[in-house]
Parts: C-alpha cells; structure tokens; sequence
C-alpha cells in the first residue's frame, strides 16, 4: 500500500468549511473525486500536508489555520475606486464579484463591499482570508504519478 508523497497521484473527496459556521464552503463529496498530484500546486501546502502519509480508504478531518490556508486579511488590499470608472452597463452591489486586472494583467477578482456616492469600496482579499477552516478529506487511490 501506497503512502501519500511527492508525486503521487490521488484521487479524493474533500470538504471544506468555515470552522465558526460550518458552513460548507465547497465539497466533492457525492460528485466527482478531485484528483491531482503531490506537489503539482493545486493544493495549497497546509492541505498537502494534512493528507500526506495518508492511504487509499483513510478519512480525516483538520483545521487548517489562516496563516496555513489563505492568509490573514490584509487591509491593504481594500480599495477604494472613483465610481466613474466603472463600466455604466454594470450594475454595482455590494458583495458583487468583478474581475479587475493588476499591474502584471494578470486578473483579480474584487468584491464590492461598500457603494457611496462618488466611490465604491472593492475587497481584493481572498473570501477565506482571515478564517480557520475546517478540511474533511478521503482518500479514494494513491498511485505513483505519470513521468514523462
């Protein structure tokens, strides 16, 4: 039998909830199975490291810390934008999701967070910034991964 490690294959179900709520923020469980490989950056580490060393049939369930999961929530990454700049066909609202392009062109998503007259406030943190999470996982296969 297999131990999760660098560059295996796994195939899993996972939850994930804000550990205050509960509240389920994503789960695979009774869809289809996530599958990645060890070390190929689809999982963040904290969550590598919960289910390394694990096997096939293994289910555990772990709080992952914001300074392990996404960072803590960082001030600076609320801005405030002139209202004129945004598209007039788009109708703003708070918790509304828009795409914004950083200095690099790469896109970031921001939330709208507050909406006055002249200005409107957009969130860039992460939603799950700040927060302990709950991490549920099961692991279905460990395989050695593909060289090529």
């Amino acid at each position: 039998m297999l131990d999760i490690g660098p560059n295996c294959k796994v195939e899993l179900h996972f939850a994930l909830r804000l550990l205050d709520t509960g509240e389920l923020v994503d789960s695979t469980f009774g869809k289809k199975p996530a599958s990645l490989v060890i070390g190929d950056g689809n999982l963040p580490e904290a969550f590598e490291m919960v289910i390394h060393g694990m096997n096939a049939g293994e289910r555990k369930v772990e709080t992952i810390k914001p300074k392990d999961g996404f960072g803590q929530r960082n001030p600076s990454n609320i801005q405030r934008i002139p209202k004129d700049q945004f598209d007039p066909t788009i109708e703003l609202a708070e918790g509304l999701v828009l795409s914004f392009q950083d200095k690099a062109k790469s896109e970031l998503p921001g939330v709208v967070s507050l909406i006055e007259d002249r200005m409107v406030t957009v969130d860039f943190n992460h939603p799950l910034a700040g927060r302990d999470l709950e991490f549920e996982v099961e692991i279905l296969s460990v395989a050695p991964a593909e060289t090529h």
